[in-house]
């Protein structure tokens, strides 16, 4: 009989009914599984390190499937079995990650932040900030989750231009290719970045594209700190040109006396764009359409190689 392990008992009491034939069991990958021949899908514990995990997994000969919980990949694409297939998560993040880009635009435009500094001061200083409204706003990255940040902007009534890695036409949008941004940039108001890190995109946002952005422009990354050359950034938020508000870092965790620490027009937090109450139930959403994929035979979703 397969079996198909999730990495803590809550999503197994969660997870209800499952078809004929397939069984439910925990495993969390700190140790070998005790009966690696019939697992056929594993999901991955939600962070998601260490080389003797990786060890325990490739020890499973009949893996069909490796689901990863994060719609990112790259972390698991070196070191997944290469008789599995491996399927990201896709679609669970999505509301998550696209609220908390808004929510980090908003934090630095109407400077929610420096209002909660005066709170703790004492301090009632009323002062003009900046909208979001009418602002250009251009997201490189263009996938569910791109889709989602820019339909929230949309409402918002932002000016909209997306960017991917190939040109298209897509949800009544033209999407722009990666070649397009130094250009894109010139008459950008806020950046918002949420493409996959790659060969192609690390560092896509160097210290020329950031140069090319207008004075007072805003750098919101919710995708991968590599995304950015940080020592670029930081140059720029130190001389009071730009603003930033991260969700993530290069490195992360951000160590301690790192200068992303006091940088000023800065929002920082510690990359929590899918981590909401929202993150379980879309998980065993996803699982269980993977666990009846497998029962019936149909190709899993999501699979980004393999």
């Amino acid at each position: 009989m397969p079996i198909v392990t999730l990495p803590f008992v809550e999503l197994v009491d969660r997870f209800g009914p499952v078809p004929d034939g397939v069984e439910l069991d925990v495993w969390d990958v700190e140790g070998p599984y005790a009966r690696p021949d019939d697992v056929a899908i594993t999901l991955l514990p939600f962070y998601f390190a260490g080389r003797h995990r990786w060890e325990y997994v490739h020890d499973l000969p009949n893996l069909r499937l490796l689901q990863l919980p994060s719609a990112g990949y790259e972390h698991a694409l070196p070191h997944a079995p290469a008789h599995a297939q491996v399927a990201n998560g896709r679609g669970i993040h999505d509301d998550e990650t696209a609220e908390l880009a808004v929510g980090l635009a908003l934090t630095s435009l109407r400077e929610i932040h420096t209002f909660q500094a005066d709170r703790a001061a004492g301090v009632w200083d009323v002062r003009t900030t900046r909208s979001l409204a009418d602002r250009r706003v251009t997201i490189v990255g263009y996938g569910a989750i791109g889709a989602a940040i820019a339909t929230r902007c949309e409402a918002m009534r932002c000016d909209v231009t997306v960017v991917a890695r190939t040109a298209r036409d897509q949800d009544g949008r033209h999407v722009h290719a990666f070649g397009d941004l130094p250009t894109l940039a010139a008459d950008t108001d806020v950046l918002v970045l949420i493409t996959p890190l790659t060969e192609e995109t690390e560092h896509l946002v160097d210290a020329d594209l950031l140069a090319a952005l207008p004075d007072g422009a805003l750098v919101v990354n919710v995708a991968r700190g590599r995304v950015v050359d940080t020592d670029a950034l930081v140059a720029e938020l130190r001389r009071g040109r730009l603003s930033a508000a991260l969700d993530v870092t290069d490195p992360e965790p951000l160590p301690a006396g790192h200068p992303l620490w006091t940088t000023p027009n800065t929002v920082l937090t510690p990359h929590v764009g899918g981590n909401t109450d929202l993150s379980v139930p879309r998980t065993l959403e996803l699982v269980r359409r993977q666990v009846a994929a497998l029962a019936e035979g149909r190709p899993f979703a999501n699979v980004v190689h393999g």
